[in-house]
């Protein structure tokens, strides 16, 4: 196993609850593949061999595993929440009895290393050029609710600048870069930030 120190580090800082659920989880996906390397890519642990496979996330109060192909994996065990559920392809993990079984996951981490091995790439997202009403994701929607003070900034703010926030998690290119923005976000609102506030005077 290819252990790394911040990996360590990040499942020792998390949640109490989530402590052994992501210990569990890093090594399954180390039992699916003894090539697998590990490493911290935006604030969380990733799993990579020939491209990357899946990644672990905690919240404070649920964990998330995720595949970084799911769109193509063939989910022939129903497991999959939520195809675009930008919290992980097993949906939200609370504790052991949201996992499935082992022997499922590991086919379907392996599944995914040949997805890597094969050099299958992820569709492109057609870009739409429309005006579209404002729409906050759930996942959004979700998170803020978690955070009442976030909620209430975010509630106040004028169209365009809740839309700032909004088109920046809609526009992450994958499901890891979306939990870290989502983060980020409810962070700087809590903060009573705008998505812009950095640049503005």
């Amino acid at each position: 196993m290819h252990a790394s120190v911040q990996v360590d580090q990040y499942i020792i800082n998390s949640a109490e609850f989530a402590i052994p659920i992501l210990d569990y989880l890093r090594n399954l996906i180390h039992r699916a593949d003894a090539r697998i390397e590990e490493k911290i890519k935006w604030g969380m642990p990733f799993f990579d061999y020939k491209g990357t496979v899946c990644h672990i996330a905690s919240f404070k109060h649920h964990c998330a595993f995720g595949f970084w192909k799911g769109a193509l994996i063939n989910d022939e065990f129903g497991i999959f929440k939520e195809r675009s559920e930008s919290m992980g392809s097993l949906g939200k993990i609370k504790s052991f009895d949201d996992l499935p079984a082992d022997e499922i996951l590991i086919a379907y981490i392996q599944q995914a290393i040949r997805l890597n091995e094969d050099g299958v790439k992820l569709p492109s997202k057609p870009k739409s050029t429309e005006k579209k009403e404002i729409v906050v994701p759930e996942y959004f929607m979700e998170a803020l609710q978690e955070d009442p003070v976030a909620l209430a900034v975010f509630q106040n703010f004028s169209p365009s600048n809740k839309k700032d926030y909004v088109l920046w998690l809609e526009e992450a290119k994958t499901e890891a870069t979306r939990l870290k923005r989502l983060e980020t976000t409810i962070e700087w609102l809590a903060e009573g930030k705008t998505r812009m506030w950095k640049y503005k005077k």
